[in-house]
């Protein structure tokens, strides 16, 4: 794929990291396409739903099988406004999509190289193909916005 359209698909994760973010969620956000066209969109829905694995990338993965009926994502690309963490690289794996557009670092959990890197290890059957840092300021300044007006809030709160 061109790099002009894995920026206007980076455009549209990023589009529903801002979803995220209104609702007090971590802005993630993430878009699986397919042949060209956009067949899931997801974005972070930790908080609301009490639940750790309600990750913009699982609940895309989860919305793009039920889409094509099968689980098997072959040819599929997803891309998302943050590096994936351990769980969504395995499920990345598991439903067989084949690349994976990334935009800022996890230090904290990313599963391609700020933390682990799950990635460079080869699959027996699957190989993906991955592309980090695209957009990487834009989707960073969201997270940087979000954490730093929840550390102001929580300090007016201590108050």
């Amino acid at each position: 794929m061109s790099l002009e359209k894995d920026l206007f698909f980076m455009q549209e994760a990023l589009k529903e990291a801002k979803k995220a973010g209104s609702i007090g969620e971590v802005p993630v956000g993430a878009v699986v396409v397919l042949q060209d066209k956009i067949i899931a969109k997801g974005a972070n829905q930790v908080e609301l739903l009490q639940d750790a694995t309600a990750h913009a990338e699982i609940l895309c993965i989860t919305a793009a099988s039920s889409f094509l009926k099968n689980w098997r994502l072959e040819g599929a690309t997803i891309y998302t406004t943050l590096e994936p963490c351990l769980m969504c690289a395995g499920a990345i794996y598991a439903a067989r999509i084949k690349r994976v557009i990334w935009g800022a670092r996890d230090i904290r959990l990313g599963a391609n190289g700020s933390w682990i890197d799950i990635f460079q290890k080869k699959h027996p059957m699957h190989s993906v193909e991955i592309i980090g840092e695209v957009l990487q300021e834009e989707c960073g300044a969201l997270l940087t916005e979000f954490f730093q007006k929840r550390r102001r809030e929580n300090a007016r709160a201590i108050r």
